[in-house]
């Protein structure tokens, strides 16, 4: 469930112009998600995916999207590149000052993600602070920027969004983290660049009274992640002791100088800070938001103009009504016709349309209570040879449903001879549409009735 089959669905359910058999048909078939609506939905948008135009707009704007995300994660990954060397620019003149990248890769992760979580919280509203400084609220601004044929095309899905904006706040909300997550990629690969092609002399210098021993376990609380698998990645307290820099002149202190080579050891926990704060973090809230954008499409499902009608249409039997007391069959002018059926069985071996299909049978019998384990449709369309194939199947108590307001046909009669050969019973039933319930009209039926008479087979039944 993403946002082309959402977007597909609104196309769908705007120019819609199933039946409402059709539907019926489709909800007995995909019975078991009864309970979740939403995946009737999406089986419904993936079975008529192929009847809409193309272009398809869930196409275009996700192509438009895609290419937008494309241009700025590669924006994100060079400014992170060009970021970290810039933090770790050293001159030989002073030592790099790790407490800049620990900002850049630990306090403002953290920060930001916190802010989306809050964001997360409240994406369901449109008047929110936190979305409106986020990135989420600025990505709708992309829109404006297409070409008129392309906005012209997007008017329809983006109005929808516009009405439902939960999806477009987490949608933005996952392309910041993913933004930012590669915004920390870049600050990777430079601080590996930097570290494997120059030699870089680490110390930490802040105004704050900091004492190397108070540093040293502030550090060690940050690399609770790491400390015990990798406890070199940690820097020790002689570490922290020797590279504390204070900026009192051009030259550094001698003491700095004849430990050169220990400064050096910082990268370690700068590498494992980058790779657990700025990039495994932040990997886990790309995962969060994509399963919010996931949850908040299948909620939208739900409020899309239509589909609660499509549901109710897949999901209620569609009801015939009959009168209370029994009437009599036929009037004084009708052909009497003494081998009737006024009430179906609860189940028969076998179930006929004469040009009925399937989509329109398993309606059909879900509205009479009927059941039965094979549905095949005869006539219309099918050759004499398929509706032989059909006759071999047929055994037992066989119920043919057939169109009352078409009168009988001499294939009928020849398909009708054939099948009580094969059959111990035929119970044919004269149908109206569904529109009209089902019912047949008198006049309808007495047609078939007379029709029958003609047959003179103890075989045939006539339900009405």
């Amino acid at each position: 469930m993403n946002l082309a089959s959402y977007l597909d669905l609104y196309e769908l359910l705007k120019d819609d112009s199933s039946s409402r058999e059709e539907r019926r048909a489709f909800g007995i078939e995909n019975a078991s998600p009864k309970e979740k609506p939403e995946t009737q939905l999406l089986k419904w948008t993936k079975l008529r995916r192929i009847k809409l135009k193309r272009p398809l707009l869930s196409e275009t704007l996700q192509g438009y999207l895609y290419g937008i995300t494309l241009t700025l994660s590669i924006l994100a990954f060079v400014f992170g590149v060009f970021s970290g060397i810039a933090l770790l620019s050293y001159s030989g003149h002073e030592p790099v000052n790790v407490i800049y990248f620990m900002a850049m890769v630990i306090l403002l992760p953290l920060f930001t993600m916190t802010l989306t979580l809050f964001s997360m919280f409240r994406a369901n509203r449109t008047h929110s602070m936190l979305i409106h400084i986020s990135p989420a609220f600025w990505m709708e601004k992309i829109f404006s920027l297409f070409p008129h044929k392309v906005k012209s095309k997007l008017e329809g899905p983006l109005s929808e969004l516009k009405i439902s904006p939960l999806i477009l706040n987490w949608l933005v909300i996952k392309r910041a983290q993913l933004m930012a997550l590669i915004f920390s990629v870049g600050l990777f690969v430079a601080l590996l660049s930097m570290v494997s092609t120059r030699d870089i002399a680490f110390a930490w210098s802040t105004t704050l009274n900091v004492s190397p021993e108070y540093f040293h376990h502030i550090l060690e609380s940050i690399a609770f992640a790491w400390k015990d698998f990798f406890p070199w990645a940690v820097p020790s307290l002689e570490l922290v002791s020797q590279s504390h820099y204070y900026r009192l002149g051009e030259n550094l202190n001698e003491e700095m100088i004849k430990n050169a080579s220990l400064l050096g050891e910082w990268w370690k926990f700068l590498l494992f800070s980058t790779l657990f704060y700025a990039i495994i973090l932040r990997f886990l809230m790309l995962l969060l938001s994509s399963v919010g954008l996931k949850k908040a499409i299948q909620r939208s499902f739900l409020t899309l103009d239509g589909s609660q009608k499509l549901l109710n249409d897949m999901n209620e039997p569609i009801i015939t009504t009959s009168a209370k007391e029994i009437e009599s069959d036929f009037s004084s002018k009708d052909i009497e016709y003494t081998q009737i059926v006024r009430k179906f069985d609860a189940s028969y071996d076998v179930v006929l349309g004469w040009a009925m299909g399937k989509e329109k049978l398993t309606p059909l019998n879900d509205s009479m209570h009927v059941l039965s384990p094979h549905l095949f449709e005869v006539g219309g369309g099918n050759t004499l040879l398929e509706d032989n194939e059909i006759i071999n199947k047929c055994h037992g108590e066989v119920l043919l449903y057939v169109k009352a307001w078409e009168p009988p046909t001499m294939d009928f009669v020849d398909f009708l001879e054939m099948l009580l050969k094969k059959t111990d019973k035929v119970i044919v039933a004269p149908v109206g549409t569904s529109g009209k319930a089902y019912f047949a009209k008198q006049s309808e039926v007495n047609v078939w009735a007379r029709k029958l008479i003609m047959l003179n087979s103890e075989k045939i039944w006539l339900k009405v």
